[in-house]
């Protein structure tokens, strides 16, 4: 099956783009209601189509080897956010800075601007309650209340940080997904490193406006 490649190819993907160490990390797709997942805790060089785990959107596990442990997670995200087909989640060293420092990635740039409209958010983790009782799904519904109650539109906003913890983002296919997840590391970077030579560095909303809604917006411009 064609989507099963794909999974495969993108959780290498990530590895190579070294956004990804060891195991630390996964890609899924939804098809169909059905939610194809690297399989927990393996090298992704050694992953055959017959393992990738195959799920329905209700946590029953169909097809394949055990699913990653972050599929609980995944699956909140697909049930809250329609349109979203592929959910990326890392480690990656920048992004993860900033989750390990529960801080906002703070839009500085118009590369930022380009892909994210704003900060990307950091999520509180789950509370010891919520831990003890069912963490990766806590995780996946901290997420959506966060986007709620902040009136964030996940569609402007692919992606986001977990206090203490890593990465997830998204999009409506694998290639979005992807791409949401690189160049979310690659602005975590670029905001780190422009707060230490200037600490006070901000971007005006309006630059954010423009840079966003050229590219995204219903009168977007940019590219072919």
């Amino acid at each position: 099956m064609r989507i099963k490649q794909e999974v495969i190819d993108a959780n290498r993907w990530i590895v190579d783009k070294k956004l990804v160490e060891l195991t630390w990390g996964n890609v899924s797709a939804k098809s169909d209601n059905l939610v194809y997942i690297k399989p927990s805790g393996i090298n992704v060089d050694e992953v055959s189509e017959q393992d990738v785990s195959v799920i329905d959107t209700d946590g029953n596990h169909l097809q394949g080897l055990k699913p990653s442990v972050d599929t609980p997670t995944h699956l909140a995200l697909y049930r809250a956010f329609k349109n979203v087909g592929c959910v990326v989640h890392t480690h990656s060293k920048y992004s993860t800075i900033f989750a390990q420092a529960s801080k906002d990635i703070p839009c500085l740039g118009t590369t930022h601007a380009d892909y994210f409209y704003g900060d990307i958010p950091c999520v509180s983790h789950p509370n010891q309650k919520q831990i003890k009782d069912n963490y990766e799904l806590n995780t996946g519904n901290l997420i959506i209340e966060h986007y709620l109650e902040n009136n964030i539109k996940y569609s402007h906003m692919p992606a986001c940080i977990v206090a203490g913890h890593g990465t997830f983002a998204w999009g409506k296919n694998i290639n979005k997904a992807l791409e949401s997840a690189f160049v979310l590391e690659l602005v975590a970077e670029m905001s780190y490193k422009t707060l230490l030579l200037n600490p006070r560095a901000s971007l005006e909303k309006y630059v954010l406006d423009k840079h966003y809604f050229r590219k995204h917006g219903d009168d977007k411009y940019y590219g072919q």
